[in-house]
């Protein structure tokens, strides 16, 4: 099989489905077509038809895979959980009925972190109460996607949320079973976090399942981070550059999933404002040209 590239809605600008500035679900697969690509990720479920018929004809048509999905929803709030639950089981029913692999589960953003994205040595941490049960909602939804529907589960760091830091991966890698729970490696999270990918994947290769590529521009971070830009504001500065422009080594993390024989897919998401002065479509296909410039096929 080899390195796959795909791309994912959020590069369209999609994070919520019932955001009313989303570009068509028609309009992104053929983009992502057009650009391409032959795989991408469902986005967040409800954003793309549920009827497994619809969405596989319309995947046949522009001779795309269905990567696999994320779960963004607020695992740090016990008071979500229903929501939590309810999006997991779409989004794991969906893959099922499309035969993708790899089920992605997001902390999504806090209050009580959002001010903080990019700066670890300030940010609130939960209280050991707090992080247990937390803990325990992504083993639950863990476990039902790896055991119920046969997912490859991963936990995906992300800026602003309760999963974040590197200090916080490596926690909840530690203490959880890695049978069940896998890494997403999200290379422009990690260093929007203040963390190196490659110098990561030295010591936890055997444990990624997936990669999402993105890159960071080092004067947005700066600019962001010392300001205490919110997330979404941030991705609206364009804290996400194209591939290849920031300052994450791509190079180096196509040598180490080399080394490490890692074959499937490797997904490039460039999160940005779905109404920004961006070019979602010409970003896809800059993206994937410098992939290909550099190895990946």
């Amino acid at each position: 099989m080899g390195i796959r590239i795909g791309n994912a809605p959020c590069s369209w600008g999609v994070e919520f489905a019932d955001d009313a500035r989303n570009p068509s679900w028609e309009s992104v697969l053929d983009q992502c077509a057009a650009a391409g690509y032959k795989g991408i990720e469902l986005g967040p479920i409800g954003y793309m038809p549920e009827d497994p018929a619809v969405l596989k004809d319309a995947l046949v048509k522009r001779d795309l895979e269905l990567v696999g999905g994320v779960v963004f929803r607020p695992f740090h709030d016990p008071k979500a959980w229903e929501d939590v639950w309810d999006g997991a089981k779409r989004t794991c029913e969906a893959l099922k009925a499309h035969d993708a692999e790899h089920l992605v589960l997001i902390d999504s953003i806090s209050p009580r972190r959002a001010p903080t994205a990019g700066r670890a040595s300030e940010a609130e941490q939960m209280d050991l109460q707090e992080w247990t049960a937390f803990k325990e909602r992504i083993m639950t939804v863990a476990r039902m996607g790896a055991e119920e529907y046969g997912l490859t589960v991963g936990i995906h760091a992300h800026a602003a949320g309760f999963m974040d830091f590197e200090s916080e991966l490596e926690r909840l890698l530690a203490e959880t079973d890695p049978e069940l729970l896998k890494i997403c490696l999200d290379t422009g999270h990690s260093t929007y976090a203040g963390f190196d990918p490659v110098a990561f994947m030295d010591r936890h290769m055997d444990r990624i399942s997936y990669m999402h590529f993105k890159d960071t521009s080092a004067s947005v971070k700066a600019e962001v981070t010392t300001n205490r830009i919110g997330f979404y504001d941030a991705c609206a500065q364009g804290i996400f550059c194209n591939l290849g422009e920031g300052e994450v080594n791509f190079p180096a993390v196509l040598e180490k999933l080399r080394q490490a024989g890692f074959e499937g897919w490797c997904t490039v998401e460039q999160d940005c404002d779905p109404q920004g002065d961006t070019s979602p479509i010409d970003d896809a296909k800059h993206n994937r040209n410098y992939l290909e410039s550099i190895g990946f096929h």
